[in-house]
């Protein structure tokens, strides 16, 4: 049975929710807001532009969407744009379907590449997105009327497909204007020649609304052809943060999850700092950079000091500041201050981790064992045993060890060194530098 892509879309997608399927493996966040509005969007049979700031999953909920069309579906072999044995578009395989009748050559085309993605940027042109003359076919002695010296481009070629434009707005406008007649109309004009191919595509977007007045605009006509406009967000619950550090982050060191609560933390702060410039946002990059950083700085320590199995600790945060700085944007009366703001922000999000993990455990024979002088130093080049070898023996570490879950050597220091770090930033111990450069709590 041949059916048009949005009809396969919708089929598919209320087959997925009938069955208790999740349509959007991997996006995590979008459960109650974006996810039913695009599934409105895709039953309605809509185009669909995603509107959010940088980092928010928009490229990759589009790249999803090829997830809801059939596996395998039959194409005409050798065609330029993928058309259905039932159904021919362009004059060649029409042709070729009238000559060969039921012996036209068949392929089965896989569902991956039905999905077409172009990043807009200011110099893609029309050919680029809809096709040209080409010189060649000319050259080998075709009349310039003929329809078959064109060279589809991006769009037809998506035919029978979904065709992804990320950051619209870069597109310039004179060429947003070549889109108008795909998406309406559904035919295509190169250099004169008016093709009426009934194009089946689904055509996506995503874009930045501050490109609405900086880099770009989407074009009024292009947006009214848009079925839905839909806004993206980031994550708006601390454990979707956290859950999303942890799928998109590639690790090479354990990451106890108090550490990857820390940066979700962090980058929550970021996203409500008046220091920050909120047009541009903080993407979810940002913590996913700072969790891979985190693993990097155990595993650099691990490689120095023969650490078997190396594990992230509260003292390898302090590696993110300088790193990942120039991943925010600053408010213009910020300049000079962005350390000192990261620097702040990163100890708020510490304090509050270490008050809601460690929560309802005395820790006063810790500070009192630190107050009768049993120094306990730590740093980038300590090991986790040499760490634990300072610490005092006492029961409420091994409470700590149990209420975060820490097994072996590494995470008890890292379990540790995180209630040391929430007593000095709830200011019942000290912190200083000793002259090794490496961190005394005391």
């Amino acid at each position: 049975m041949h059916r048009t892509v949005k009809e396969e879309l919708r089929e598919n997608l209320l087959a997925a929710l009938r069955d208790g399927r999740d349509p959007w493996p991997g996006i995590v966040g979008f459960e109650d807001t974006v996810a039913p509005q695009l599934e409105r969007a895709l039953i309605a049979g809509h185009d669909v532009v995603l509107l959010g700031e940088r980092g928010q999953g928009k490229t990759r909920l589009l790249r999803t969407l090829n997830l809801l069309l059939d596996e395998w579906t039959p194409v005409i072999e050798g065609s330029d744009l993928g058309e259905h044995p039932y159904d021919p578009i362009t004059p060649a395989s029409i042709r070729r379907a009238k000559e060969l009748g039921d012996a036209l050559p068949v392929r089965w085309r896989h569902r991956s590449e039905r999905y077409s993605e172009k990043l807009a940027t200011p110099d893609t042109s029309v050919a680029d997105l809809v096709g040209d003359v080409d010189p060649v076919k000319v050259a080998e002695g075709r009349s310039l009327g003929d329809p078959e010296t064109i060279h589809y481009g991006l769009v037809p070629r998506a035919h029978r497909g979904i065709v992804a434009i990320n950051e619209l707005p870069d597109l310039a406008e004179r060429i947003q204007v070549s889109l108008l007649n795909v998406m309406e109309e559904r035919d295509i004009q190169v250099r004169g020649y008016t093709l009426r191919l009934p194009l089946d595509v689904l055509l996506v977007a995503s874009a930045n609304p501050e490109d609405y007045t900086n880099r770009g605009r989407i074009i009024t006509p292009l947006k009214d052809r848009f079925g839905a406009e839909i806004r993206t967000h980031y994550p708006s619950e601390l454990g979707d943060e956290i859950a999303l550090i942890g799928q998109e982050a590639h690790l090479t060191a354990t990451v106890p999850e108090y550490l990857l609560e820390i940066l979700a933390r962090f980058t929550r702060l970021l996203r409500e700092s008046t220091s920050v410039d909120q047009r541009s946002g903080v993407s979810a990059r940002f913590a996913v950079a700072g969790a891979e950083t985190v693993s990097a700085a155990a595993v650099h320590r691990a490689a120095i000091l023969g650490e078997a199995d190396p594990v992230a600790r509260p003292v390898d945060l302090d590696t993110v500041v300088e790193v990942l700085r120039g991943k925010v944007e600053f408010e213009a009366g910020e300049e000079g201050r962005e350390l000192e703001v990261l620097t702040h922000l990163l100890r708020r999000a510490t304090a509050d981790t270490a008050r809601t993990r460690l929560g309802g455990i005395d820790l006063a024979p810790l500070v009192a064992a630190v107050e009768q002088g049993d120094r306990v130093v730590t740093g980038e080049r300590v090991t986790a045993k040499a760490l634990l070898n300072e610490l005092p023996e006492l029961e409420v570490l091994d409470e700590v060890a149990v209420r975060l879950g820490a097994e072996g050597d590494g995470e008890r220091a890292a379990a540790a060194e995180l209630a040391l770090e929430g007593l000095y930033l709830a200011r019942r111990i000290s912190k200083s530098p000793d002259d090794k450069g490496q961190t005394v709590y005391s």
